[in-house]
């Protein structure tokens, strides 16, 4: 649980720290995939934390969904939600509502009811079967893909948004699906091509709609999927009796996170005032 826990601070803290790099970063050519703005992005210390942090937090969850039941871990890692909203209220001056700062209770409430109500880890492996379900999955996140970006754009950033949780869902199950390094086990292209697929969409969902709404989808995507999974075929169950307090534990600490969803990519910087025009001499 800690290292859940620190997997999500490190993922928080990255956010923030990628985003006073970019705001830091002189614009580039201004175009939806911006690669002069990336690399004076990546020229910046801040940014390279953020990547830094980015690769610890992925180590500390790799360790977490090999000891925890999945759902725990999906809830952990949506509430990065909140400690990147903790921070930029502090670093990047972005103001929270009450109704935000609530949020951050909530989500806090949902991971101490999960922690509490956890059982061990499951100790099934999956079937054959599920290691092919899971690289289908993957490359049909990337059909996905294809297809949403024909769609209008109010709903194109739900279904990118959507499509990139489950990718990511699909690496949370293939982490607990591989035993070794054995590139002919086909769960090891479905964590690939799934985690790729997902990077794709969730930037393409940032680029072409809004954030809000993408970030949401992506937090449905990679909890509820994967969490099910875990249970039904993996064997992750919770303590005697405390089932139902597992399942509430989850729904609040997503529905926080949910609430959060403005916060999963920075917030854009504010317009400096246009100068006054200077009376003619």
């Amino acid at each position: 649980m800690i290292c859940a826990l620190a997997s999500s601070v490190c993922f928080g803290a990255a956010s923030v720290l990628q985003a006073m790099a970019a705001r830091a970063a002189e614009p580039g050519t201004g175009g939806g995939v911006d690669v002069a703005l990336m690399w004076r992005a990546l020229q910046q210390w801040r940014y390279l934390a953020g990547l830094g942090a980015d690769g610890l937090g992925f180590v500390l969850q790799i360790v977490a969904l090999r000891t925890l039941p999945i759902y725990v871990v999906g809830a952990a890692l949506a509430a990065s939600l909140a400690v990147t909203a903790v921070i930029a209220s502090r670093v990047l001056r972005v103001q929270l509502s009450r109704v935000e700062w609530v949020a951050v209770a909530v989500v806090c409430l949902g991971l101490a009811m999960l922690a509490f109500a956890s059982g061990k880890e499951g100790h099934r492996e999956g079937s054959a079967a599920l290691d092919w379900v899971l690289l289908g999955i993957s490359f049909g996140v990337l059909l996905l893909g294809v297809v949403a970006g024909r769609l209008p754009v109010r709903s194109r950033a739900l279904v990118l948004g959507l499509g990139a949780g489950v990718g990511f869902g699909v690496v949370e199950v293939a982490v607990r699906l591989i035993e070794g390094i054995d590139f002919t086990d086909p769960v090891w292209y479905a964590l690939l091509v799934g985690g790729g697929a997902a990077f794709l969409l969730l930037t393409s969902a940032f680029q072409r709609g809004s954030v809000t709404t993408a970030t949401a989808g992506a937090v449905l995507g990679e909890t509820i999927g994967p969490a099910i999974v875990g249970v039904i075929w993996l064997g992750d169950s919770t303590r005697d009796g405390l089932g139902w307090l597992a399942i509430a534990g989850f729904a609040v600490a997503v529905a926080g996170s949910l609430t959060l969803a403005r916060f999963g990519e920075a917030p854009a910087p504010e317009p400096e005032p246009a100068a006054e025009p200077t009376a003619p001499s």
